[in-house]
């Protein structure tokens, strides 16, 4: 029975996944593995809490992650009679299993669609934005732009575990068969790693041999610039539907 299992999983693909070492990390391999791949765990982030909760008096509050409504939960945050904003269905889930009202959802889960969603009622309103230390400018800035006085709160910072570089070491080797980036960051934490290690242009090469796939549009724009070819942006940005079509595309 060992060696069946071990030729059945030699026959599985391998996909390299990032994501930080909690239940997403555990949840992304299940989902690979249900998919017929074989899971790389490879966390190029870990969460740092910074203690700050945010804002109570605003019209509107935007949470962006999962991680994010959690740690304002954490911290007690009311949200008033502030209209609650989650950019993703994640997002949105996480703040209703805390018992929070969600009352807006943009239909593209991403800043600029949160921005284009409430660009025309913000003019003059309060809006509280509290995330990581690496949001995006566009939300601040299309905010603003739309008349809006924003106050931004970092929640926690998000940085580079040590030891992380299995899949830097699994591209050079030409052993990866698809890299699920599921930010800019594990994007730039890859690269960096590879720079560190003096394999570069190696690793960008096992890359360009594997399936590579972004959740998102900002995310898929980062791995361009940085040499990484992108194979497969799935339409919704959820890590499920970017692991089947990656999977599908090998």
């Amino acid at each position: 029975m060992t060696g069946d299992a071990d030729a059945d999983a030699a026959e599985r693909p391998t996909v390299a996944v990032f994501r930080p070492d909690d239940e997403r990390l555990a949840a992304a391999v299940e989902t690979i593995e249900s998919l017929g791949g074989e899971a790389l765990a490879d966390p190029l982030l870990a969460v740092e809490p910074t203690g700050a909760v945010p804002r109570s008096d605003a019209d509107y509050a935007i949470l962006t992650s999962k991680t994010g409504a959690e740690l304002a939960d954490e911290g007690e945050w009311a949200s008033g009679d502030a209209a609650v904003c989650a950019i993703g269905e994640s997002t949105a889930e996480a703040l209703e299993a805390a018992g929070y009202g969600v009352d807006v959802v943009p239909a593209a889960f991403s800043s600029q669609g949160l921005v284009d969603r409430l660009a025309a009622e913000v003019d003059g309103a309060r809006v509280e934005v509290a995330r990581s230390d690496h949001g995006s400018a566009v939300l601040l800035e299309g905010l603003q732009e739309a008349g809006a006085y924003v106050h931004e709160t970092i929640l926690y910072a998000l940085v580079r575990p040590a030891g992380a570089g299995a899949a830097v070491e699994a591209a050079v080797a030409g052993e990866l068969d698809a890299a699920l980036f599921t930010s800019s960051l594990t994007v730039e934490h890859f690269v960096a790693i590879a720079e560190e290690r003096g394999v570069r242009e190696a690793a960008l090469a096992g890359l360009g041999s594997a399936v590579v796939g972004a959740i998102g549009q900002p995310t898929a724009e980062t791995a361009e610039r940085a040499g990484v070819a992108v194979d497969v942006v799935p339409d919704r940005a959820d890590f499920e539907a970017l692991a089947r079509a990656a999977l599908e595309r090998i």
